[in-house]
């Protein structure tokens, strides 16, 4: 690159704040961009579980023009070949994908990886995981770690089920199979028979519009429910009530409200609430984070009726994607329009002993199984 281009790299969150303005235009101008790459989701994040990890945000100038972000960060992580320090983004897996923000991500990922080889290397493996290779990415990522001489190796991390909203929501509804379809409009019916049925959807616009308020009432009925359902006895330290990240959760909340990223839905019988969807939203671009109802109601089938209302209400809005988030296709397969893969991929440093360990390692399941563990429904990190 001409020397005029400079990287400044921030590891202290609190100058972060200086750059806000700056994020926000960046991420305006981001291919496909998600509230996970807000600043305002990295702050909450890092709040929460940032105290053991380094921060490494690379900013990328061409003189006074900003080119770009890069959000990084440096986390030890425990495999099977010891516990190694693992350069990668800040999502941990709370979304589908991540990259580099702005107009040009791949011109934003070639300055940062060649200021990364110019500092000190604090990592055992680059694992760039999130990335949309078959999307908004189109093979960029791997292309230029490949151009700076990184040799990254590509291997599929998760699969999430997508729904395309873009068209007319009775073409997308007559694409459902007749049985999926009657099942929906009978659970329906016995709703309406019931009691007196409601769907309310909330999305505050944010600050900037003069409408943030997080509706905490409506927030802690979707906890509620979680509470009550199968998730508030699970262990996977993921879920709405779980002790955990509760409280990352609700700061998220109102950041979302905040910024106009929040989609929440929840339906009610009788003033009641028997299901709930929540969701991040951003440019007509939905990501279903949790969903859950009110086992008490299963025979009714409120959180298909639910998802029913709110596709339709998402097509009538004139939204375009809904992500439904990693895991449980079988579950979401009524629904889905596609499945999309995410990927890693990832760069061993060869002077690291339990890097070149973990990269035979890797090699070894690959040949033996191939995507198999995928295509079974397992995501490739289990193998890690």
């Amino acid at each position: 690159m001409p020397p005029m281009h400079q990287v400044e790299e921030i590891n202290d969150v609190a100058r972060l704040e200086r750059y806000t303005l700056l994020w926000k235009a960046m991420l305006s101008q981001t291919p496909g961009a998600t509230f996970f790459q807000s600043l305002d989701w990295l702050l909450v994040y890092w709040k929460h579980f940032g105290g053991d990890q380094r921060l490494r945000v690379l900013i990328g100038w061409d003189g006074d023009r900003p080119v770009g972000i890069l959000p990084l960060v440096v986390r030890l992580e425990k495999t099977r070949a010891g516990t190694v320090r693992v350069l990668t983004y800040p999502l941990h897996d709370w979304g589908t994908f991540y990259g580099p923000i702005g107009p040009d991500p791949a011109a934003m990922l070639r300055l940062g990886l060649e200021h990364l080889g110019r500092t000190p290397r604090d990592w055992d493996l680059m694992d760039l995981r999130w990335v949309d290779d078959e999307g908004t990415d189109q093979g960029r990522t791997r292309e230029t770690m490949e151009s700076v001489g990184l040799a990254p190796h590509r291997q599929a991390w998760d699969r999430a089920a997508v729904v395309d909203l873009a068209g007319a929501w009775d073409d997308y509804w007559q694409s459902r199979t007749g049985k999926w379809r009657e099942s929906i409009r009978r659970y329906h019916r016995r709703l309406e028979t019931a009691g007196r049925l409601e769907f309310v959807r909330y999305r505050p616009k944010g600050t900037a519009a003069g409408e943030d308020d997080p509706r905490w009432d409506l927030y802690e009925a979707c906890v509620e429910l979680a509470r009550a359902s199968w998730q508030g006895g699970s262990a996977t330290g993921s879920t709405l009530c779980h002790g955990s990240v509760a409280a990352f959760l609700r700061d998220a909340h109102a950041a979302a409200a905040r910024a106009g990223a929040l989609d929440l839905c929840l339906l009610k019988l009788d003033g009641r609430p028997i299901a709930f969807v929540y969701n991040y939203r951003r440019d007509g671009r939905l990501f279903g984070l949790r969903m859950g109802f009110d086992p008490a109601a299963a025979p009714l089938g409120p959180g298909k009726v639910l998802q029913y209302l709110m596709f339709r209400d998402s097509f009538e809005r004139g939204d375009a994607h809904f992500d439904m988030g990693v895991g449980s296709l079988a579950v979401k397969e009524h629904w889905l329009t596609s499945v999309v893969t995410s990927y890693r991929l990832t760069s061993f440093a060869s002077a690291r002993l339990r890097a070149q360990l973990l990269r035979l390692k890797r090699w070894y399941v690959e040949c033996r199984y191939g995507d198999a563990y995928l295509a079974g429904g397992k995501s490739c990190r289990q193998t890690a």
